[in-house]
C-alpha cells in the first residue's frame, strides 16, 4: 500500500492511486538486503570552536533496483549525506551499509555524478566516459566497445572523439551521467544533475533519465529541489527538514511504471506535488536550528 508517513512512521496519507510497481527486491519468499542504509546518521561541523549541526539521526534505504529522491531545502545537509555514503566524511553516529554490509568510511563503493559534468577538458567524451572503468582496471578494449555501444543510446553518436567544450550542457550532462552508468558500481548517487541546467534542457533529461532507469534499473539515490521532478521519477522519496536534516517525511510514490510524462496531470500526482510543496515552505520558513 502507498502511504506518507512521517519520521516516526505514522500514516499520514493514502492517496487514491495507490498501485505501486515492484521496483526490485524480491518475489515474496526472501527480500534481498538494501542496496544502500542509512541508520541514525549524525554529523557537525566545528569551526573557530563553534559547532554547526548539519545532520540528525537520518536513516533511510534504498532497496535493491529502486530509484529513491531526497528533497529538502537548502543547507539541510543532503550533500554531506553525500559525502558520508561515499566514504569522504565520517559520521559522529550511525553506519552505512550496502548489499547488507558495512561500508562506512569506505570509498570506491558508489559512482557518483555532480551537480556539474566535471568532464576532464583534455580528454574526448569517450575518453571521460571510459574513466570510471579505468580507474577500477577494467579491460580497455571491453570498456571502450561498450562505451561507443552507450554513446549512440544516449545520442551522443558521432560525438565520441568531441571534447567537452564543443558540446551543449545537456550534452555534457548526458556523457556525465553514462559515466556514472558505466561505473562497475551499483548505486548511483545523483546530487542535482540538472540544476545547472535552462527549463526546456532540463525536462528533455527528466524525459531520457526516466527512459534510460526504465531499461537499467540500476539503484540510484537522487538528490533535486524539483518536487515535480522527484515524483516523475522516484519510486520513494525522503523529505528532510531544514539544517540539521532529518527526515520529516517519507513518501512512497504510487504511480505505476513505467511512467509518461502525462502522469503529470493527474489529480493524484497534483495532490501529492502540494502536499510536497507545502512541507517544503514550511520548513524554508523555519529559522536553522
Amino acid at each position: 500500500m502507498s502511504h506518507i508517513t512521517n519520521a516516526g512512521g505514522r500514516v499520514i496519507e493514502s492517496p487514491a492511486m495507490a498501485t505501486k510497481s515492484a521496483e526490485g527486491g524480491s518475489d515474496g519468499s526472501s527480500n534481498p538486503p538494501p542496496a544502500l542504509e542509512v541508520s541514525g546518521v549524525s554529523k557537525a561541523f566545528f569551526q573557530r570552536r563553534r559547532e554547526t549541526r548539519v545532520l540528525d539521526n537520518v536513516s533511510l534505504k534504498v532497496e535493491q533496483q529502486e530509484f529513491v529522491s531526497i528533497v529538502g531545502p537548502s543547507g539541510c545537509g543532503k550533500s554531506t549525506l553525500f559525502h558520508i555514503i561515499g566514504g569522504l566524511e565520517l559520521p559522529e553516529a550511525g553506519t552505512v551499509s550496502m548489499n547488507g554490509k558495512p561500508v562506512t568510511g569506505q570509498r570506491g563503493e558508489i559512482s557518483y555524478m555532480p551537480q556539474q559534468p566535471a568532464l576532464f577538458p583534455w580528454r574526448t567524451i569517450e575518453d571521460n566516459v571510459l574513466l570510471a572503468g579505468e580507474l577500477k582496471g577494467q579491460p580497455q578494449a571491453e570498456a571502450r566497445e561498450a562505451a561507443r555501444r552507450w554513446l549512440g543510446k544516449v545520442g551522443l553518436g558521432g560525438f565520441e572523439r568531441a571534447y567537452p567544450h564543443m558540446l551543449s550542457g545537456g550534452m555534457q550532462q548526458r556523457a556525465a551521467f553514462l559515466r556514472a552508468l558505466l561505473a562497475p558500481q551499483e548505486l548511483m548517487l545523483l546530487d542535482e544533475p540538472f540544476s545547472a541546467l535552462d527549463a526546456l534542457t532540463r525536462e528533455q533529461m527528466q524525459r531520457w533519465l526516466l527512459e534510460l532507469w526504465e531499461e537499467n534499473r540500476r539503484s540510484v539515490l537522487f538528490i533535486t529541489h524539483n518536487i515535480e521532478e522527484a515524483l516523475l521519477l522516484s519510486g520513494r522519496i525522503y523529505v528532510f527538514s531544514g539544517r540539521p536534516g532529518s527526515v520529516l517525511h517519507t513518501v512512497d510514490v504510487p504511480f505505476p511504471r513505467p511512467r509518461r510524462e502525462e502522469i503529470t496531470e493527474a489529480p493524484e500526482f497534483l495532490q501529492l506535488r502540494r502536499q510536497l510543496s507545502q512541507w517544503m515552505r514550511e520548513e524554508q520558513a523555519k529559522p536553522a536550528r
